[in-house]
């Protein structure tokens, strides 16, 4: 199944050049260009490249692979989003159609949920932009939203092309919870954030993964072993684990032993989880409390990883070419990995230090 291609290009030869030629480095290299803006183009359909949708595809949204009657024309908007204890249970991850969790300082998570087929009323608690941010947000040509961060942060954000939509600067769309303590409150409406766009975004966004065009027909259930629990170490502080879910069709998501769920009760879940081993490294960045700032290093890498959906699981390699190219995924035998139409959430796990175990 081919990539969805027909999105607008954005940027010159010129620029996108010099964005390769420093796609491996990490946020203390020189800085990249600023891309040239580019207007906005119709939905993206499987299976076409270049043209417009073929007779026999059916039109889906860009970021699950689901069938739908039509996409919205609408920007995708990430939210970043904090899972220290005092964060849960947040508000908002259920409705995203990717979920990428990585570690931060001291061994906790947070993650980068990414919306755009589904638009939750609110997204709880907002949270500061970290240094991988800017190259898993930057293939999305969307809008980034967070409370605040490092200059530095904030300055790659806005070189990759990403529109930053930030607390501190008083952008529009925040506000504080009552009933929650500082700064595990704060609370971000993603219909806000689209209406801010600048008319500049990628509208809808292009896909990052392909997808079946039926669910159960993904490479994991379709050559893959079975996977039932998919036990995730991602640090000292923090354990995953996803749990099969027959009859829902779906992966359970608990912290440890704990239901991961949001504040109305419903539980995280995923249709695909995807585990990538990746490089971490500490930046010369600290935190208010004198901790180094890790970075999980995607751009010019690549590495090993699990794919589960469907009580299945089959092993990948995935890489990222430059720090605007989306992750593509490959199985063992060369060809590029599907997953099932819905949800995702990817988990980035430090090489060495983290684990997986599936069973």
């Amino acid at each position: 199944m081919t990539r969805c291609w027909s999105m607008a290009v954005r940027g010159t030869a010129a620029a996108l050049a010099t964005v390769l030629g420093l796609a491996g480095c990490g946020l203390g290299s020189p800085e990249e260009p600023v891309p040239t803006p580019t207007t906005t183009v119709e939905a993206p359909v499987r299976g076409d490249r270049s043209g417009p949708p073929k007779p026999d595809a059916p039109v889906v949204w860009p970021l699950t692979g689901v069938e739908t009657k039509q996409v919205k024309q609408r920007p995708a908007v990430s939210v970043k989003v904090e899972n220290a204890v005092e964060a849960r249970p947040q508000r908002g991850l259920v409705e995203a159609d990717i979920v990428w969790e990585e570690v931060v300082e001291g061994g906790i998570t947070r993650f980068v949920a990414t919306y755009h087929s589904n638009i939750p009323a609110v997204v709880e608690p907002v949270r500061s932009v970290r240094p991988m941010d800017p190259a898993i947000v930057a293939p999305l040509d969307g809008i980034l939203a967070f409370s605040g961060g490092q200059g530095p942060f904030i300055a790659a954000v806005k070189r990759l092309g990403t529109q930053a939509i930030i607390m501190d600067d008083g952008d529009g769309g925040f506000s504080r919870d009552p009933g929650r303590a500082a700064p595990h409150n704060v609370i971000g409406r993603v219909s806000s954030f689209i209406a801010q766009s600048d008319g500049k975004r990628t509208s809808p966004p292009p896909a990052q993964f392909e997808y079946a065009r039926e669910v159960g027909k993904g490479s994991a259930p379709r050559a893959g072993k079975p996977a039932q629990v998919v036990d995730v170490r991602l640090s000292r502080a923090q354990r995953t684990v996803w749990t099969w879910d027959r009859a829902h069709q779906r992966y359970l998501r608990s912290e440890g032993s704990a239901a991961s769920v949001d504040a109305d009760g419903r539980r995280h879940a995923a249709r695909n989880v995807l585990v990538l081993s990746t490089e971490v490294f500490n930046t010369k960045w600290v935190d208010p409390a004198g901790a180094p700032v890790p970075e999980h290093r995607l751009a010019g890498q690549s590495g090993t990883g699990t794919l589960v959906s469907m009580g299945h699981r089959v092993t990948v390699r995935w890489s990222k070419h430059h720090h605007k190219a989306p992750i593509v995924l490959k199985t063992l035998d060369g060809r590029e990995a599907e997953l099932d139409p819905g949800n995702t959430w990817i988990e980035l796990v430090p090489r060495g230090s983290g684990s997986w175990t599936v069973r």
